[in-house]
């Protein structure tokens, strides 16, 4: 296949784009949230029959028998036939992403003089019940599970557990189930896709309903996300997978192709484009890309062509490097990758984006998997008000405030004139010199 299929949008001499450039494919649900519905509607319906169905129905099970929750005989094979390579890495990766989540956790309380008397502060709690969603549709994926339940651990949610696709043969990948077993999750769910959504929504007779669910997915995922929110919280809105490679003319066009890859092989629900300024990038990464994809594995390697070649991904070529920020913070990605030839300079100037690695050794592999902040990021733009998946997203805070005897009576008065101003009468009426004080606090 030519170079020339991959997408090309040369900017550099015209004053803006197209609003095309920035959507996603999940930026129009219509289509998911019909198909959607009805696999809702069941689950609330039949429980787990329902799950048992969706299993062979969607997600391609052929085994004769599968249980729902993965049994300890399960944990315990894929300890034994992990590789020591594959276990090491996975140990890597939770040492520094634990660490990193320990550091994040906030206090469990704290509180603060604002006036004389008044005394106000949060409490930071735990939420009851949380689960980890972990995909698998185009690949196996512990890492999602390192950075999805390690938080929760680190935070303290009583109830965490995960809800994951199982494979044709009704097992969970030996990866997720080492790393949740190191982590300290033993409850590990074989549902995928909108069912798994609903189940812990709703509940069934094997999968607990909990408050909230984290962790990427298709747009099914994300449709059944948006229709359940009145009943599970759906955290942070994470879809299919999104990168920006944003360079100056100082990259290696070799290097640069490379990280435009990784996001773009998760599969062609994906989006990935190279932004720069320099039309040498430009050009040296176009023809690049041929090579790399030469060397991959093909189905990876078909996933990237559909993506870079498509309508959600490729080359945009500036006129300059200050319209390749601007294009950026309005695209607001997923990842972001800055390969330029002052890294830490140029993120001042980032606004928007889930995550931002800087310089080329810090690609977006390393981010997905070993560094220690969060890769799950919100998509599909919502990186211009959410932030990455954290310990903060497994808890909520709770304020509390106490008033002295002494500082209550100009406390009153000030409430009193709001609540008169504002019509409310019984709430002036409550501040007022109808409320019986002790003496101390009438002086």
């Amino acid at each position: 296949m030519s170079d020339f299929s991959v997408t090309f949008h040369d900017l550099s001499v015209t004053k803006g784009f197209s609003p095309e450039l920035i959507k996603r494919t999940e930026s129009d649900l219509s289509v998911f949230l019909e198909r959607v519905k009805p696999i809702i509607e069941r689950v609330k319906q039949d429980g787990d029959a329902a799950l048992l169905h969706f299993a062979r129905e969607l997600d391609g099970v052929t085994a004769s028998e599968m249980t729902i929750r993965a049994t300890e005989e399960e944990f315990d094979e894929a300890f034994a036939v992990i590789e020591p390579d594959v276990m090491d890495a996975i140990k890597y990766a939770i040492g520094n992403i634990r660490r990193f989540h320990e550091a994040q956790k906030p206090e469990d309380s704290w509180m603060i003089e604002v006036q004389p008397g008044i005394w106000a502060g949060d409490r930071c709690l735990p939420i009851d019940s949380v689960a980890c969603y972990v995909p698998r549709g185009k690949g196996s994926f512990p890492s999602v599970l390192n950075m999805t339940a390690i938080p929760g651990t680190v935070a303290g949610v009583p109830r965490l557990i995960v809800v994951t696709p199982p494979a044709h043969d009704g097992r969970v990948d030996a990866g997720t189930l080492v790393a949740a077993r190191l982590i300290g999750v033993k409850d590990v769910y074989k549902c995928g896709g909108a069912q798994a959504v609903a189940a812990v929504a709703f509940g069934t007779e094997t999968v607990p309903a909990c408050a909230k669910i984290v962790g990427p997915g298709s747009p099914y995922v994300v449709a059944a996300k948006r229709l359940l929110s009145d009943i599970l919280d759906p955290g942070v809105p994470a879809g299919p997978s999104e990168a920006i490679i944003l360079t100056d003319d100082s990259v290696d066009p070799v290097l640069a192709a490379l990280d435009l890859i990784i996001e773009s092989e998760h599969g062609p629900d994906s989006s990935a484009w190279l932004v720069t300024s320099s039309r040498r990038v430009a050009e040296g990464v176009r023809t690049a890309l041929e090579t790399h994809w030469a060397a991959m594995e093909a189905k990876r390697a078909g996933f990237s062509r559909a993506v870079l070649g498509g309508e959600h991904g490729g080359i945009i070529l500036t006129k300059d490097f200050d319209a390749a920020v601007a294009f950026t913070n309005a695209y607001a990605p997923e990842h972001l990758e800055i390969l330029t030839a002052d890294p830490m300079a140029d993120l001042g100037r980032i606004r928007n984006a889930g995550e931002v690695l800087l310089g080329h050794a810090t690609p977006v592999t390393l981010g997905n998997y070993v560094l220690g902040p969060n890769a799950v990021l919100p998509t599909n733009r919502a990186a211009r008000t959410h932030s990455p998946l954290s310990v903060h997203d497994f808890m909520k805070r709770m304020s509390f405030a106490r008033v002295s005897d002494e500082a209550y009576p100009e406390a009153a008065w000030h409430a009193e004139r709001f609540a008169r101003f504002e019509g409310f009468d019984g709430h002036a009426r409550a501040v007022s010199s109808a409320r019986p004080m002790p003496e101390v606090a009438l002086r």
